[in-house]
């Protein structure tokens, strides 16, 4: 089947008011294993243009927070998310938390950060690994004991040494690729829950 940006997802993601098609991947990990209630705090990752947000907002509800960071803008507003625009590898975050009036520690640290692709599988490969590292150093630093941790990796033979890493920290780690994936797509959801702090 030909590569279809405006797929089925796509539209669906448009009449829903979503910001992106992506925002079935987290709904479909939350509904499988219901890692999203309300009143939580979390911290979204690689949050542009923001529908893992507009999700986690909505299940949060009036008083739980979502806290986005990503390298690009993100132009929505939500009643009780803030939005960063930053680095994630050089930013004072506990500071930024403070400013943005969102402090740590979170009940759900999500990250869907990707790198800009080369088309060089191995170098694509070994940039989403480092991101999720990062991403993974972030939650350790931010989560709520008991908390849960969400990494999206591009497949690769690194995949069981970060499952491995994820085992030492959590009590369960689940492994997802959701429907609303892309066929040709090589990436595959880490859900790793019951932070051990």
């Amino acid at each position: 089947m030909a590569y279809n940006p405006k797929d089925y997802f796509f539209h669906k993601a448009k009449k829903e008011n979503f910001a992106a098609r992506s925002v079935f991947k987290l709904q479909e990990i939350d509904q499988r294993l219901k890692i999203i209630f309300s009143n939580q705090k979390i911290l979204d990752l690689g949050a542009a243009p923001g529908s893992w947000s507009q999700y986690a907002s909505k299940k949060v509800g009036t008083n739980g927070r979502v806290l986005g960071i990503d390298l690009q803008p993100i132009k929505i507003t939500l009643p009780n998310c803030r939005f960063i625009t930053a680095d994630m590898r050089d930013i004072n975050l506990e500071q930024i938390m403070k400013d943005a009036l969102i402090e740590p520690p979170f009940d759900v640290v999500l990250s869907d950060m990707a790198p800009k692709t080369t088309g060089v599988k191995m170098q694509d490969q070994m940039r989403s690994l480092e991101l999720c590292e990062l991403a993974l150093e972030t939650a350790k630093k931010f989560l709520k004991k008991d908390g849960t941790f969400v990494a999206k990796l591009f497949h690769s033979n690194e995949f069981e040494g970060f499952r491995t890493k994820l085992r030492e920290g959590f009590s369960k780690v689940d492994v997802l690729r959701p429907e609303s994936t892309r066929k040709e797509s090589k990436e595959i959801f880490l859900i790793a829950r019951g932070f051990r702090g």
